[in-house]
């Protein structure tokens, strides 16, 4: 394609940015204006704060808070209030001592000297933890009027790349190859050398309000650049000449003076592509939809020529009723009678579906919101505050289904199902999450949820939860389902290699997974390389269309299976999308292995612990994405070509 030739993307990416000029703003999320010292005006503030988050790594699942590393601290330290989200994901927001004027330039001013007498226990450990940081590359996050403060480098092809955070040192090993951010700065040359970066200078980008009918000037981006001298006098700091260096093996007193300059500016304008989503999400969205058509056109074929022949056989009134029963039968036709016959470990199935709708709706429900913009990452915690309650709540829609479904299999112990679908899959969910939390609790992490917390949790389990999951079974149990099967099960013949149950169920997973991995690729380098996920409303489309592939695998599947004579469905549809969680567990191994590069045994079995939640619950949720369609097919199916039956049988044709 030519130069001057638009691509296809490129037009669908124009095409989605398309939107009239006028906005809204979000609750909570109304915006602050700044005013310079002096100013009139009461609607404005002069002061800047910048808050300090807490510090990661892609190298250890361990965070930790932003005092654990003995930097600068603020004298009236404040921490804001934080919600359920915040503190589940392990988030520590406290004020800094960097605190500006607006539109006050400042150039290498002090913030603090902090010394190290390497002669003293405690002060010597403090000096390796900070070179255990710097080693692991350990990353700052700081906020200014609820924004991230962004790192912004270029890279190859000289394209510009923006990090939502910023190492607090580099390294330089004993061969003298630098790593990660060492490759900067050529001063960074010294063997088994760690170089501290103690100074920033800090560019806050804001927009005028004049002629636009507020007050004052809104910020709209906060940029660094992290940078390391060594301050010859702490009083008087000049931001230039040698890095501050640590050496590997540290004899010696050391004395590290912290520093920032900032600036303010007016944004430049931008092109369209810096707003477009990108590639790989468009085509994650293409690819998805190619493969429900294929479903989508396989499952209509089936309806529109087996179905649809079978039943106007059936309302030929013009046949005699003992012609048309005494045609031999043939496929799915000859199962009708044992289709609906009970299957083994139907309370565990029912359980399995009760916990899978209670997923499904939370999971709707919230990315729905997400879609809207009132869960952006800008409303931090919000979105896994909105998943719990949304989950705790939902205790009667799995109390009515779970209870539905086992009434529907004959069952009769329903206090014993009640309280496993109350209990077993959350309670997994919950034992891991404590398990994960006491190795956190002893590797000192911010992550480490408070007991308090933990026990917030528990209340809201079985407080609200658990009550109303027994509300739901009270109404499900109440309904009934009068389903007719034969006396004598029906021997099934022979299967072939492909509709014996197995290899269904691996080629089942297969279709569903195929719609996801590309969006799971970003999903997951969101959760452990700490890139922010913003493209919710292509995530709220591919859910739709997982949920839909997983239907329609599901009802394809079976219905061969059906018509092989094979009438044991119930597990098997199940399991047929819910296999989909093995692939993703396949797939959260090869990254951890491809693209990660955790070190330590304590990060890895945080890393695979967290993973088995996150399978279970796609497991879980997956399993039942078929229940929409599926139950519409088969009970249409079997339920009224069954009635027909009955009727040519009574009523012989006039």
């Amino acid at each position: 394609m030519g130069s001057g030739t638009p691509s296809f993307l490129g037009l669908l990416c124009a095409l989605l940015t398309l939107r009239p000029g006028s906005g809204f703003y979000l609750p909570g999320l109304a915006p602050v204006s700044f005013c310079p010292a002096g100013s009139s005006s009461s609607d404005c503030q002069v002061n800047i704060q910048l808050f300090v988050n807490r510090l990661d790594s892609i190298e250890s699942v361990l965070p930790y808070e932003y005092d654990f590393f003995d930097f600068c601290k603020d004298d009236q330290e404040k921490r804001p209030s934080e919600n359920l989200g915040q503190v589940l994901f392990g988030e520590r927001i406290e004020t800094s001592p960097y605190k500006f004027s607006f539109m006050k330039t400042e150039t290498c001013a002090k913030v603090c000297t902090k010394s190290y007498d390497v002669s003293k226990q405690e002060e010597r450990t403090k000096l390796e933890f900070l070179k255990k940081g710097m080693q692991l590359n350990y990353q700052h996050h700081w906020i200014v009027d609820n924004m991230p403060v962004t790192w912004c480098y270029t890279v190859e092809d000289n394209q510009k790349y923006c990090n939502p955070g910023f190492p607090i040192g580099c390294y330089v090993d004993g061969n003298g190859h630098p790593k990660d951010a060492c490759v900067i700065n050529a001063q960074f040359n010294e063997k088994n050398t760690f170089y501290v970066f103690n100074h920033v200078d800090i560019t806050i980008t804001y927009h005028s309000g004049e002629g636009e009918g507020w007050t004052g000037a809104r910020l709209v981006a906060a940029t660094l650049e992290p940078r390391s001298y060594k301050h010859e006098d702490e009083n008087k700091p000049v931001c230039e000449g040698e890095p501050m260096s640590i050496p590997g093996i540290t004899n010696s007193n050391v004395k590290i003076t912290y520093s920032y300059s900032v600036t303010f500016t007016v944004p430049h304008l931008r092109g369209l592509a810096s707003i477009c989503p990108p590639s790989p999400f468009l085509l994650s969205i293409m690819n998805s939809l190619v493969i429900v058509l294929f479903l989508s056109g396989m499952v209509a074929m089936i309806m529109l020529r087996t179905l649809h022949k079978d039943i106007a056989r059936y309302n030929q009134v013009d046949q005699s009723y003992i012609r048309l029963f005494t045609q031999e039968e043939s496929g799915w036709k000859q199962v009708h009678g044992d289709v609906f016959r009970p299957p083994r470990n139907g309370m565990v199935l029912s359980v399995f579906l009760g916990q899978g709708a209670q997923i499904f709706i939370m999971t709707f429900i919230t990315l729905f919101l997400a879609c809207l913009g009132f869960l952006s990452p800008a409303n931090r915690g919000a979105l896994m505050t909105c998943a719990v309650v949304l989950w705790v709540l939902l205790g009667t829609p799995a109390g009515y289904v779970s209870a539905r479904m086992y009434k529907t299999f004959g069952g009769e112990k329903w206090k014993t199902n009640v309280l496993l679908t109350a209990l077993l899959c959350p309670g997994i969910i919950f034992a891991d999450f404590f398990v994960m939390n006491l190795i956190l609790w002893v590797e000192g992490s911010s992550a480490a949820i408070p007991f308090g917390t933990l026990v917030a949790v528990l209340a809201l389990w079985f407080g609200i939860s658990v009550p109303l999951t027994f509300v739901g079974a009270y109404f499900g149990f109440k309904k009934q389902h009068p389903v007719r099967t034969n006396q004598i099960p029906r021997q099934i013949p022979e299967q072939s290699f492909f509709t014996k149950p197995l290899p269904g169920i691996i080629m089942g997973g297969i279709l569903p997974f195929g719609c996801i991995f590309i969006q799971l690729f970003f999903i997951l380098n969101s959760i452990w390389s700490h890139q922010m996920y913003y493209m919710f409303g292509f995530l709220f489309l591919v859910f739709i269309i997982l949920v839909i592939t997983c239907s329609e695998a599901t009802v394809l599947l079976c219905y061969f299976h059906l018509c092989a004579e094979d009438y044991h469905w119930w597990w098997r549809s199940f399991l047929t999308s819910s296999f989909t969680a093995f692939y993703l567990l396949v797939y959260a191994v090869h990254y951890f292995f491809s693209k990660l590069q955790i070190i330590g045994a304590a990060s890895t079995i945080l890393y695979f612990g967290y993973t088995m939640i996150m399978v279970l619950i796609f497991f879980l949720f997956t399993g039942n994405g078929f229940v929409g369609g599926f139950f519409f097919f088969f009970f249409f199916v079997f339920r009224f070509s069954d009635s027909m039956v009955l009727v040519f049988f009574v009523l012989p044709p006039a």
